[in-house]
């Protein structure tokens, strides 16, 4: 009987035990609860500057970024809560209270905008190191676009002049701001005056290889400047605080597309490295090309700048100039110079050669070598033809053309050498005069 008591003592003293427990382990569930929903503290501390905040986020792996990026999150959300309350309350104030709200709610503005551009720090590096942008960053990006949408409209035109003014003037806004403006174009002139440096130097290497055609030297020293231009670029956004690997990806994406669009741009281009590495022309030469004859002002990668004698100025694209038959008329240092001169068939013809043997040696541009031709070339319908053809620098050209030809006509006055004009005899038979016969 007693240990029939005992035992029932003990199992009541359990029992009450585990009453009095059970409401103490349900308190301490809903605090780990409560701990485990509580948003993670941020690694890198509320008051880093901006500028420091990249380095301080390098570290961190994609996971350490998905925590931060939910940690400030937290903070933006916070801050936005206090900036709502303060901003309700200034709505149903007036006078000195109204004026007292508003200074307290400028720095939380302020601090708010701190945080939510952070945010995009944080969000950024987790994106450069691999994070899923449509699923894990994209809802972080929303979340700050949605709350500074609706902040700006709830937000008057008396706190937000005083709030840009501010912004402005603070060391972390607009002063910040205009610092980076300032170091950008002072960059950007140093790298533009490197840039020029490195393609002088490279033109003046270039003009040591004779040879190399201007087109092609033009061609490497443009190329120089550019490459130097993108990779200082490059440079420049990277010390700025630019995230580089965007813009990277970018253009490899865009690569394709651009390939894709501008397909008859690109055979232009590698028509142009040909023209530049095989170099039927150059800069100054005149030409005949795809059905134009001029003198070549300019050759770019793309396209060819041609005059015309008489001052219009023609583009071709390059694959148009490739693609055709090329005569480069001022290619060779020397040319020569083809006359054609007719005398009447009364007219002796020795003394016609001897008056163009004459005139043509005696010309100081003519050259001795090679030597002249002279011949009698053809009995035409109205004229004895003798072709003279003189050599001289092509630079020279035009003038010994028309000397030559100037003062021929003239020693064939001189000496009674007639140039015929086209002539036909005619002979008419009548019927009488076949009857006579």
């Amino acid at each position: 009987m007693e240990r029939l008591i005992d035992r029932r003592s003990v199992l009541a003293l359990i029992a009450t035990w585990a009453i009095a427990a059970t409401p103490a382990a349900g308190f301490a569930a809903d605090d780990a609860a409560k701990v485990a929903k509580a948003p993670p503290a941020p690694i890198v501390a509320l008051d880093t500057p901006e500028a420091q905040l990249v380095l301080r986020l390098s570290p961190l792996t994609r996971e350490d970024l998905a925590k931060e990026a939910e940690a400030w999150q937290a903070l933006l959300k916070a801050k936005t809560e206090e900036v709502v309350d303060l901003r309700i309350a200034l709505e149903a104030a007036t006078g000195a209270e109204a004026e007292r709200l508003r200074k307290a709610l400028e720095p939380r503005a302020a601090e708010r905008r701190s945080i939510s551009s952070k945010l995009n720090a944080v969000l950024d590096e987790w994106e450069a190191k691999g994070g899923d942008a449509q699923k894990d960053i994209q809802p972080y990006r929303q979340y700050v676009r949605s709350v500074y949408a609706e902040q700006i409209k709830a937000t008057g035109p008396i706190l937000i002049w005083r709030q840009l003014v501010k912004w402005l003037l603070s060391a972390d806004g607009g002063g910040a701001l205009l610092m980076k403006i300032a170091i950008f174009l002072a960059l950007l002139f140093a790298l533009w005056s490197v840039a020029r440096i490195a393609s002088g130097i490279a033109r003046r290497a270039l003009a040591k290889v004779p040879s190399m055609s201007q087109l092609l030297r033009n061609f490497l020293a443009s190329f120089a400047y550019w490459v130097t231009v993108g990779a200082g670029l490059l440079v420049v956004l990277a010390a700025l605080g630019v995230n580089i690997a965007g813009v990277l990806a970018l253009v490899g994406g865009a690569s394709f597309i651009v390939a894709f669009a501008m397909q008859s741009t690109l055979s232009n281009f590698a028509a142009g490295l040909m023209i530049m590495i095989y170099r039927p022309f150059d800069v100054g030469n005149y030409v005949t090309v795809a059905g134009v004859s001029g003198t070549v002002k300019a050759v770019s990668l793309v396209s060819t700048t041609v005059i015309t004698p008489d001052n219009q100025v023609i583009v071709i694209p390059n694959g148009n100039v490739w693609g055709s038959v090329i005569t480069n008329v001022t290619g060779s240092e020397t040319r020569r110079v083809d006359l054609l001169f007719g005398i009447g068939y009364q007219d002796d013809a020795q003394a016609a050669m001897r008056v163009m043997e004459d005139v043509v040696t005696g010309h100081p541009l003519v050259l001795k070598e090679p030597a002249p031709t002279i011949r009698l070339h053809e009995l035409g319908e109205s004229s004895v033809n003798f072709v003279c053809r003189p050599w001289t620098k092509t630079s020279d050209y035009w003038t010994v053309y028309w000397d030559v030809t100037q003062k021929v006509k003239e020693r064939f006055d001189a000496e009674g050498i007639t140039i015929p004009y086209p002539q036909r005899d005619v002979h008419l038979y009548t019927v009488a005069a076949k009857e006579a016969s």
